[in-house]
């Protein structure tokens, strides 16, 4: 089985080396200041954090993202792109968000400190979670609606 790729124009080939020079650069300075104005112990947290991303991302997102994939696809049910890509669009959005506030549930569990964290995280981050759902519902059954009017 061979796979068919495009040539990419000459335009495309500078922005997509731009774009790599960019995010190289960005990880440098990164890299930059956390070296030069964090101690090591907050490197190692740095670190640990990163870790346990990447242990979300391939312990626990991506067996739920193919688990779904291959329940859809046993259902006989094609679907579109589009829809896919609503559905993982809303997915990186919440892990994102996830990875983004469970440090603050975890420093929430060390002790009460209302100044600095004042909500309840846990709960917020489900109700996000649910919004993401009800309104990747709504807007995949709105596309799929307005596709099959179209053709």
């Amino acid at each position: 089985m061979t796979e068919t790729t495009e040539p990419v124009s000459p335009g495309m080939a500078r922005v997509r080396a731009a774009l790599i020079g960019v995010g190289v650069l960005g990880l440098l300075l990164g890299a930059y200041v956390l070296v030069t104005l964090q101690s090591p112990i907050a490197i190692v947290g740095v670190a640990t954090w990163l870790l346990g991303a990447i242990i979300l991302h391939d312990a626990v997102l991506s067996p739920i993202v193919l688990g779904v994939s291959v329940l859809v696809r046993r259902t006989g049910r094609r679907v579109s792109r589009v829809v896919l890509v609503i559905v993982q669009g809303a997915v990186v959005v919440g892990a994102i968000m996830t990875l983004l506030v469970v440090p603050e549930i975890y420093a929430k569990t060390k002790g009460p400190n209302t100044t600095v964290l004042p909500f309840d995280y846990a709960l917020r981050l489900g109700l996000l979670w649910a919004s993401l759902a009800v309104l990747t519902a709504v807007v995949c059954l709105l596309y799929t609606r307005r596709a099959r009017r179209r053709g």
